[in-house]
């Protein structure tokens, strides 16, 4: 049977579940959800994990219980635990350089500044994985300044119309995961890439 290994990336507790920054776990949730499948803490692998099947595909999903800057320990740990080859996994991350609904599917890459992928590359000492980028957007320049301020808004709440735009985009990442061994990844690839929430 052919496994697919899906690793949201977020920080674990209620204080931080409805933050962008947690943009991989609420997709997670969302798909565990549509087949009606629970997470379980496997404190082995550092993660909460979710586990169903699709046609004749076994998809393990997993939420980091490390926080977003310890991300690669969890990674690791699952990698080690179940011998993956790195092309079975799929990291889904927020992007703040990316514009709001953006998707961006890569095959390799360096973390872009972002902790939770500097932490997976580090610990895999390879940038050779797959990653699914979901656009957060830019935090607001504070006033009269030209700092930006990146923690508040990659750890702030998603708004109401935010929460439109991103459910839009879980459909979108959900539907293609669930034809990762039906259509050719390059075509997958293209799908999301290609990805514009203004034409749903």
């Amino acid at each position: 049977m052919n496994e697919i290994y899906l690793i949201g990336l977020g920080n674990p507790g209620k204080k931080y579940s409805k933050s962008r920054h947690n943009i991989g776990f609420l997709l997670l949730e969302n798909f565990s959800k549509k087949y009606k499948s629970n997470f379980l803490l496997k404190e082995k692998l550092k993660s909460s994990c979710s586990e169903f099947k699709i046609n004749d595909s076994a998809y393990k999903l997993f939420l980091p219980n490390t926080f977003m800057n310890n991300s690669g320990d969890a990674v690791l740990a699952i990698v080690d635990w179940y011998k993956i080859n790195l092309d079975k996994i799929f990291i889904i991350v927020d992007d703040k350089d990316l514009p709001l609904g953006k998707i961006r599917f890569r095959k390799k890459g360096s973390s872009g500044g972002h902790n939770g992928l500097k932490s997976i590359i580090e610990k895999l000492q390879t940038e050779n994985f797959n990653r699914i980028r979901i656009g957060i957007g830019s935090p607001q320049s504070i006033q009269r300044t030209n700092n930006f301020n990146t923690i508040s808004h990659v750890l702030g709440n998603i708004s109401t119309e935010e929460k439109s735009i991103l459910d839009k985009v879980y459909k979108r990442v959900i539907e293609s995961l669930e034809q990762l061994n039906i259509k050719k990844e390059e075509h997958i690839i293209n799908e999301l890439n290609s990805f514009d929430k203004d034409q749903i």
